[in-house]
């Protein structure tokens, strides 16, 4: 038995002004398969990292209370024999890959281990985690969601009773979610592991977790039955944690009178269809005027490009293949994809970070071979899918501040200090970046990047790991930016900003566009979504699911249909 027992603990990192855990007590039954929910700050990894012992034999800091582990405080064990017992995968997962090909880092653990039958063990985490067929490859071979599995797969050829991911989807399209979710699912209920996540996605909680937890400025609002603590839409978005839409949309129900006080609020599709069906008003639903484009200036072009990274094992493989692309001025283009089809390397290629092997990119015209770096800076800028890529100085008013410095940028100090207000960034100004919350670290890189005022903004995956108000304030400095960068490019696997914020959707798939239009034909077209493993917001599926016609991409236009309103 490997019961968890946290008694009083609190936490402090060197430095801080307030303890990160406060006084906090709970205990992890044996086979639980657990959620962590929160707020970006508080303190959801640090609790994880106590489990492992990270926390405090390599993370040094002011530790009171206890831990245990199979009732050993985790103090009294070495961090080595507590791997053993806790598998981690962090929320960077690659910098956990440290070998060459895939079986040798699924195998790493147990050979540093002494493991006799070390690459044993790696081959039935590899065929559990379903990376049988990559067992020869070299890791950079792999895609982004294949590299999470392996990530996930070197932490549990030990065979550890307990596995702990942060945020194991954040980065990841829908086919490889479900994957990453299947397989835990499997370690839970088939290998009696427990699993514990840090997630976001509460549809994914609602479907597969067994119990959550709610942290809260560091301690433990509740542990409570997974589908009863969906419920709790209000203390959930109190904490900016989003519900399922089906569960928001039902409680509003019942607060605006169209469904009775004591409803059991769904937590899924099979049980929002059984609710909602008899109380449909308008199966019309709302017809909505879509965004017609126009012609305007071009601000960025593809024009038969190829690109292949280089492979030190088998063929090269190819990215883009006689890609062609416009974007012209004015847009808000969303470019979405399985992991893999090339969203990043298309924002890179606008930036003169990668070279076309044929074919040309162009900037305002121009090709971007030709441009200096300080001319490419001037007209685009590129927020990283990784934020901490953005941080080259020890402090983040130092990092926002240091392109404008440079560039001799007049009154640059206070465009900071209202970068850093307008992101919510005041009183973390001195902090070095790198070492911030996952959803501070993005409203910093977020704050880096607008600095310079470009003309194309691109942002890669800019609501990963983000909380609901962390999530609207990236939406509101979207809506900002009209008037100062008006060209924004974002490639994103977050279908509810896509149908929120973008007016046209690129699919992307095998190095080729193969769909081009507004978010109701990209939706619309069962083909592109199941060729791409694309999903749009599980609203938008309730609608069609119990016969609303035209489609409901938000609560308030599925909501108009049961008041038999619409607006256009």
């Amino acid at each position: 038995m490997n019961k968890i027992e946290i008694d009083h603990l609190t936490f402090t990192y060197p430095g801080a002004e307030e303890p990160t855990l406060k006084d906090l007590s709970l205990t992890v039954e044996d086979g639980d398969f657990l959620a962590v929910v929160g707020n970006n700050g508080c303190g959801k990894s640090t609790l994880c990292k106590t489990l492992n012992g990270l926390i405090p034999h390599f993370i040094v800091g002011d530790m009171e209370g206890m831990v245990k582990i199979d009732g050993v405080d985790t103090r009294e064990q070495e961090i080595g024999s507590l791997a053993k017992k806790a598998g981690y995968v962090y929320q960077d997962f690659e910098n956990q890959i440290v070998c060459p090909t895939v079986l040798e880092d699924a195998s790493y653990a147990c050979l540093n281990y002494a493991v006799k039958d070390y690459e044993a063990r790696g081959k039935e985490a590899l065929r559990i985690c379903g990376l049988s067929s990559k067992i020869s490859d070299y890791v950079w071979q792999l895609s982004g969601g294949q590299k999470h599995l392996l990530a996930l797969a070197g932490a549990a050829a030990l065979s550890p009773d307990i596995l702990i991911l942060d945020e194991p989807i954040a980065q990841l399209d829908p086919a490889h979610a479900d994957q990453i979710y299947e397989v835990l699912k499997a370690w839970n209920e088939t290998y009696h592991k427990t699993i514990i996540v840090i997630e976001h996605h509460t549809e994914y909680i609602a479907k597969y977790c067994k119990h959550v937890l709610l942290l809260k400025d560091g301690k433990a609002a509740w542990k409570l039955p997974a589908r009863e603590a969906m419920r709790r839409t209000e203390e959930l978005r109190g904490s900016n944690i989003f519900p399922p839409q089906v569960t928001i949309a039902a409680g509003r129900m019942v607060q605006e009178g169209m469904l009775p006080e004591d409803t059991t609020l769904p937590v899924n599709l099979e049980e929002g269809k059984n609710l909602f069906e008899g109380y449909l008003k308008n199966r019309t639903g709302c017809i909505r005027q879509s965004f017609i484009p126009t012609e305007g200036e071009q601000m960025a072009a593809f024009e038969n490009v190829s690109v292949k990274y280089r492979a030190v094992k088998g063929k090269a493989p190819k990215i883009l293949d006689h890609f062609n692309l416009t974007i012209q001025k004015g847009e808000k283009v969303a470019l979405i994809g399985s992991n893999g089809a090339g969203k990043s390397t298309i924002l890179k290629m606008m930036m003169g970070l990668i070279q076309p092997e044929i074919g040309s990119v162009l900037l305002k015209g121009r090709p971007v071979r030709a441009l200096s770096k300080e001319e490419i800076g001037e007209i685009i800028s590129l927020v990283y899918q990784n934020p901490e890529e953005m941080f080259i100085k020890d402090s983040i008013r130092e990092d926002i501040s240091y392109a404008m410095r440079v560039r001799k940028i007049p009154e640059y100090e206070k465009r900071t200090d209202d970068l850093l207000e307008m992101f919510r960034l005041g009183n973390l100004s001195g902090r070095d970046g790198r070492l911030l919350s996952g959803g501070q670290m993005r409203r910093a890189s977020l704050a880096i990047g607008v600095a310079l005022n470009p003309e194309i903004l691109l942002l890669d995956e800019p609501t990963a790991n983000l909380d609901i108000a962390t999530r609207r304030e990236v939406m509101e400095t979207l809506r900002m930016l009209k008037g100062i960068t008006d060209t924004v490019i974002i490639a994103t696997h977050d279908m509810q900003l896509v149908c929120d914020w973008a007016e046209r959707v690129i699919v992307l798939s095998g190095g080729r566009v193969i769909a081009d239009g507004t978010k109701e034909q990209i939706f619309a077209d069962l083909y592109v979504r199941n060729q791409v493993g694309i999903r749009p917001p599980q609203i938008y599926d309730m609608g069609r699911l119990i016969g609303i016609e035209n489609p409901c991409f938000t609560i308030d236009e599925f909501l108009d249909c049961f008041r038999g309103e619409c607006y256009a």
